[in-house]
């Protein structure tokens, strides 16, 4: 952890937002023994603490075998690159860059050996690639799989098919600078005129799946309630209501077929409520550019979390001390100009502070409840990643929402 810290990467915000610094860290991160103290600068709830404790930037290495390898100011990290020196069930065993990564299984894990001595990661970018050395029975597990390929070893009695909720969350965010976004009755509209159901069933099939909350489901507090449905006369009535006839707004969409079906499906269902949407498409970075500068009438993209606690999202969708444009805060909230309530920037911060866990949840359940019914950023899908496997395979995961692919547990039949 003061390795971490002290290297202060990007990932090292995860535990310097408990007030730790490059220059306090061996006096706020201390050992002795097995014993680990760890001081911080607010009494924070333990399961916060706990949960970031889970991410990579505070994994246990071996700071002697590290720092013996240093190279100028950086503890070790050039050579940590391409070697391991850590305490977890598997070590390092070869890597070739694009190719394959070896673990080779830990003995004096402090939870026993894996069950597998050995497991091999091959990179095959093409689906159909991994199905065929599936189908040959050249690998275990293959997982980012279409669609098209998990149907096609639907049949196969020697496979076994499933899939895992995951931590990403694709959104649309709506600027608060664009003079119609603006009107509370456009952003109430708009969550009628996404075609959940008919997007889902089609060109996000077994990728996504309909999920209206900014947590994701198995993340703590997490909420199942998905209050919206494709209703285009619903929405018309509310802009009716409002006094609102038609408007023109722009959209900036990378230039992948997922984002560009979904604002091309945005862009029929707005067109039956008197609502024109303008589609550019740009490369992903140019994208980057112009929403962090928030330049982006509605934003159509994803989020992923950072680390396995609820603070993660809450703190970026819910949660912007800052509005104005030299701010230059990272928050999904700042980069959507949306200037988030008092009481929901105060209730976020609070929420980290709960030490009671079953309080804590219901404080992220209430967030999102008031969430839904103001805010300009929309949560719409979830993301899913589906595997195929051989049917011997046993306890296997892709690590759900808050985790990476664990192998400590697998075991073959």
């Amino acid at each position: 952890m003061q390795h971490a810290v002290k290297l202060n990467k990007s990932s090292a915000f995860i535990l310097t937002q408990f007030g730790l610094t490059p220059e306090n860290a061996e006096k706020m991160v201390t050992f002795e023994g097995n014993r680990l103290t760890l001081k911080l600068d607010q009494p924070y709830a333990q399961s916060y603490v706990l949960n970031c404790l889970l991410a990579e930037a505070a994994s246990v290495v071996d700071k002697e075998t590290v720092l013996s390898h240093a190279e100028g100011e950086d503890f070790g990290n050039a050579w940590l690159s391409t070697n391991s020196a850590g305490s977890g069930p598997f070590s390092l065993g070869g890597w070739r860059p694009n190719e394959m990564v070896q673990l080779a299984g830990n003995a004096e894990y402090f939870q026993g050996a894996p069950a597998m001595a050995r497991v091999i990661v091959r990179h095959v970018q093409e689906s159909s690639a991994q199905r065929l050395l599936l189908e040959q029975g050249d690998i275990d597990v293959a997982w980012n799989l279409t669609p098209t390929d998990v149907d096609g070893i639907a049949g196969n009695d020697k496979l076994a098919t499933g899939n895992e909720p995951k931590g990403r969350i694709l959104y649309m965010g709506l600027s608060q600078k664009d003079p119609l976004l603006q009107n509370p009755a456009v952003v109430e509209a708009l969550k009628y005129l996404a075609d959940y159901k008919g997007i889902e069933q089609s060109f996000l099939k077994g990728k996504w799946k309909t999920h209206q909350n900014f947590l994701p489901e198995g993340y703590l507090g997490a909420s199942d309630e998905n209050p919206w449905s494709y209703d285009v006369e619903k929405a018309k009535k509310i802009l009716a209501d409002a006094g609102v006839s038609s408007g023109t707004v722009k959209t900036v969409v990378r230039d992948i077929p997922e984002y560009v079906n979904v604002a091309q499906t945005l862009q029929n269902a707005m067109a039956q409520a008197g609502l024109t949407l303008e589609i550019q498409q740009m490369t992903g970075a140019q994208v980057l550019d112009a929403y962090r500068a928030r330049q982006v009438p509605i934003f159509l993209g994803e989020w992923g979390p950072d680390y396995a606690d609820p603070n993660t999202n809450a703190s970026t969708f819910a949660y912007n001390p800052n509005n104005a444009d030299d701010a230059g805060i990272s928050q999904l909230a700042w980069r959507n100009s949306w200037a988030v309530p008092d009481a929901m920037n105060k209730a976020t911060i609070d929420a980290t502070l709960e030490g009671n866990t079953d309080k804590r949840v219901q404080m992220y359940l209430d967030i999102q409840k008031e969430y839904r019914e103001i805010a300009p950023i929309i949560p719409l899908f979830q993301k899913i990643e589906q595997v195929g496997m051989q049917k011997n395979v046993q306890h296997w995961t892709s690590g759900g929402a808050v985790s990476s692919a664990m192998y400590r547990q697998v075991t073959k039949g």
